[in-house]
């Protein structure tokens, strides 16, 4: 683990924001008046999806994605100049929050002013001509870190970030060498020491597959020696067919109980129900009760929260990064309460030096699940009953409705709404 990581970040919110789709105008400034509202759900940090110029050749959809960056140094006009950007940060910041940008340093738009003016960083196929190793990323190609040069264009681009950031997203971190990100933070230590970084540590069968092609990619134990955060997807496979129904839930907490058990001691996996790249959890989880359980366990599990934007109002379509799809906010439904609750007591309650474990009741699908002196039970279908709880009989407080549960014969009644309570 790197040997600086802040152990508080294990107890933070990060909430995701897409500028396109955030507000009808899109724009840096239009988000302003929103964040108030985005502090006040307990986050800590506001991720952007890449703020950068959008390539246009070979662009997907009407507008091109974000992840085909064109320009590593500037922002995109369509959101607004360079000092509008640092005016919402100012004002991020006067919100006591920090910020966190997206950079996306395996690959460019194939129009990138990098391509341009250095055609020599950039990766080649078996016909010479520039590419990427992932047929299906067709609005891209990728960059090659052999060549020394890169290394300092790409460090100097994070050194400039990091005068205006506190932190970075590094989308498919694993593909780029993890040398370079250990330079990278090494470098940016200089400018911002305490920068944060997360990485997007790809799933687990496509890491498998692009060794087999005979491609790096670096393992989630190697990872954590140059971030502070890596994203779940090691088990996030299991973790989805769970939510199908195609596999028991208990296989996954034992996953959890792994990563507890091979991991550095002071370790962050981010947590999340949803992203930019999964469907959107409301459309999986259609009943509202199952959907309260599902966040509450959420929050309790060891590491850093990830909300994206949306997942407040229980949106059911998850947003085109292609075209411009504003996110719904009269859907009728609001988890704010609950979310400003469970933040709550993330921040109040949990430790990054927690320990962790749990088991699942997989007929019923209830999750027992433990974090220091604290006990979570967590009814993914919303089934009431009697469930066994390794706890001294008593009274408990319940954290999140303010109720009393008791404890009889190692016994706890399971009212199908998530309980959180200190067993001390």
């Amino acid at each position: 683990m790197a040997k600086n990581t802040d152990r508080s970040l294990q107890n933070q919110v990060i909430y995701s924001v897409y500028v396109r789709n955030h507000t009808p105008e899109g724009t840096f400034l239009s988000l302003i008046p929103d964040l108030d509202r985005i502090r006040d759900l307990g986050t800590d940090i506001i991720w952007f999806l890449p703020i950068h110029p959008i390539g246009v050749k070979g662009k997907k959809g009407s507008l091109g994605c974000p992840y085909a960056n064109r320009d590593y140094r500037s922002v995109n006009p369509a959101y607004g100049s360079m000092e509008d950007f640092r005016r919402l940060v100012d004002e991020i910041h006067k919100r006591g929050m920090k910020v966190m940008i997206d950079v996306v340093y395996n690959h460019t738009s194939p129009d990138s002013l990098l391509f341009e003016t250095h055609p020599e960083f950039f990766y080649r196929d078996a016909a010479g001509k520039p590419g990427n190793k992932f047929g299906d990323w067709s609005d891209v190609i990728d960059l090659n870190y052999r060549v020394p040069a890169l290394w300092d264009y790409q460090l100097e681009s994070l050194r400039f970030w990091a005068g205006i950031v506190d932190g970075f997203r590094c989308d498919v971190a694993s593909l780029v060498p993890l040398d370079f990100w250990k330079a990278a933070r090494a470098a940016v230590q200089e400018v911002n020491p305490d920068c944060i970084w997360l990485a997007e540590t790809v799933h687990r069968s496509f890491a498998a597959l692009a060794r087999r092609l005979g491609f790096q990619a670096a393992r989630d134990t190697e990872a954590f020696d140059a971030f502070d955060i890596e994203y779940d997807y090691d088990i996030r496979e299991v973790f989805d067919k769970v939510l199908r129904k195609e596999a028991p839930l208990s296989a996954w907490i034992d996953l959890l109980g792994f990563q507890e058990a091979v991991y550095p001691d002071n370790y962050n996996k981010l947590r999340c129900l949803e992203n930019h790249d999964q469907p959107r959890i409301a459309s999986v989880i259609t009943r509202e009760s199952d959907l309260v359980n599902y966040t509450a366990m959420l929050y309790f599990l060891k590491g850093t929260t990830l909300l994206y934007a949306g997942q407040e109002w229980e949106d059911e379509h998850l947003p085109s990064l292609f075209e411009k799809e504003t996110i719904v906010r009269e859907t009728g439904r609001d988890l704010s309460p609950l979310l400003r609750r469970l933040s709550e007591i993330k921040h109040t309650c949990f430790s990054g030096d927690d320990a962790f474990w749990g088991e699942g009741d997989d007929e019923r699908r209830i999750a027992l699940l433990r974090r220091g002196r604290y006990a979570g039970v967590f009814s993914l279908d919303s089934r009431s009953g009697p469930v066994r709880l390794d706890a001294p009989d008593g009274s408990y407080r319940d954290l999140i409705a303010g109720e009393t549960v008791e404890v009889k014969g190692g016994t706890l009644f399971c009212p199908g709404r998530p309980l959180i309570f200190a067993l001390d």
